[in-house]
């Protein structure tokens, strides 16, 4: 009764009018399957859903042992992330915002949502995935426990979501953003995704942030970065070179354009590239009038 008292106290959260123009009354993504909890296993159930639903053959059974602590009686942020990560998808926190988990459910994703569905001092921490919402009800459609399609209204849910200080995620593959993807905490999601399976598998997400955020210099920079990891010298000069140009200023870059143009035999070019970066001041002028010695 007092969880049910404070919650109806909370104050309903407000969406911004842009948000309401552009999304629609109502959604139902309906073909996000169901998997329901067992004891202190929302964690994986919610798992389960999203990379079932992303095209992940996976079960709950198997994630158990991989996002479940006995000794915590739960599932913690980072196994959910690293397991995402290990399943061959790449997890994005979204910002802690009403308005960007609806934003996410309107461009198709499935969003899981970590909620305290207890007091603060003596947390229940609970995992469901958001499915749907009602604007003009007010309402949020979550699969949630052993309930699929629970509806609670936004001032609930977010009493519950804040607690935690409104933490969720979507689930990816490579290639695919979020629609309020954010250019340097994307970068942190496929760097984190690229340490785990190399520089090959990451290039489809490194080239589609570079596509959506054609004027920031480190999406180029990065894309260089995998394609020369996965064995395209001469696409990862055009990476560098995009890079440098968006960013003149970015030492790094234009010390790779200059190494990555020494690898292709194309030596004027490289000092050129070199020369620039050891000029500009910061850490990597020592690394880049070391190359420059190292030409023949």
């Amino acid at each position: 009764m007092l969880l049910l008292t404070l919650a109806g106290c909370a104050s309903a959260p407000r969406l911004a009018e842009t948000t309401e123009e552009r999304l629609p009354r109502q959604l139902l993504l309906d073909a996000v399957p169901f998997h329901a909890q067992r004891d202190y296993q929302c964690g994986p159930a919610s798992l389960a859903m999203v990379l079932n639903h992303g095209g992940v053959n996976v079960d709950v059974d198997t994630l158990i042992p991989q996002v479940f602590l006995p000794g915590r009686d739960g599932s913690v942020q980072p196994e959910m992330l690293a397991t995402t990560r290990r399943h061959g998808r790449i997890p994005f926190v979204i910002e802690a915002r009403l308005d960007a988990l609806l934003t996410e459910l309107a461009a198709g994703h499935p969003v899981v949502v970590m909620q305290n569905l207890a007091l603060p001092a003596w947390p229940m921490w609970h995992y469901a995935v958001a499915i749907g919402f009602d604007l003009d009800r007010d309402e949020l459609i979550l699969h949630s426990g052993e309930e699929p399609r629970r509806i609670e209204s936004f001032r609930r849910f977010d009493a519950t979501w804040a607690r935690s200080e409104r933490w969720a995620f979507i689930a990816l593959p490579p290639g695919e953003l979020p629609e309020g993807a954010r250019p340097a905490a994307t970068m942190e999601a496929i760097s984190a995704f690229e340490r785990l399976h190399g520089a090959e598998a990451s290039l489809p997400a490194w080239l589609a942030l570079a596509e959506r955020f054609p004027d920031h210099g480190l999406a180029h920079f990065a894309l260089g970065n995998a394609r020369h990891g996965s064995g395209d010298g001469e696409g990862a000069i055009a990476a560098f070179e995009q890079a440098v140009s968006t960013q003149p200023d970015l030492a790094v870059a234009w010390l790779n354009l200059g190494l990555a143009l020494e690898s292709e035999g194309r030596q004027v070019e490289a000092r050129r590239a070199l020369e620039r970066a050891a000029a500009l001041p910061g850490h990597w002028q020592l690394p880049a009038r070391d190359a420059l010695e190292s030409l023949p």
